[in-house]
């Protein structure tokens, strides 16, 4: 057989790698769903995706919430009117808020792998708007009461 025909048949025969799938959300003044959200505001990924965070209203960022990632994970934190792209890799949930509009519940959830949603990351501290919409979030999606 051909040198160049066998390289060919080796190469069609090898086993593909996962490739990496790209996330996109926007951050919006108002939405479909109200004022103050991500869209869409739950994500469920698979270890190595990433996410780019597009900055469609103005003075919106994208921060990890401490207490709501997964154990010894550093979180990210974007500046106010930046599109950044993370990748996440470490399974676990992950709580997002924008920094000036916390308050107001703009937050969203992100799922890594197909870990159970973590008793700290119910009981993690936030305002109480933000805290209904992750409640909603997470009911919406299974995760709730």
């Amino acid at each position: 057989m051909h040198p160049i025909i066998f390289a060919l048949l080796l190469t069609l025969a090898a086993p593909t790698a996962a490739v990496a799938e790209m996330y996109e959300v926007k951050m919006l003044n108002r939405g479909a769903a109200g004022p103050m959200i991500y869209e869409p505001d739950f994500l469920s990924l698979q270890p190595g995706d990433k996410v780019k965070f597009l900055n469609a209203s103005a003075g919106h960022n994208a921060v990890t919430i401490e207490g709501m990632v997964p154990e010894g994970n550093a979180g990210f934190k974007g500046r106010l009117n930046e599109e950044i792209e993370v990748t996440l890799d470490q399974e676990g949930f992950y709580g997002i808020k924008c920094s000036p509009h916390y308050a107001m519940g703009m937050v969203m959830v992100i799922r890594v792998g197909e870990s159970a949603l973590p008793a700290s990351f119910v009981a993690a501290d936030a305002p109480e708007r933000a805290r209904k919409r992750f409640d909603e979030i997470l009911a919406r999606n299974g995760f709730g009461k």
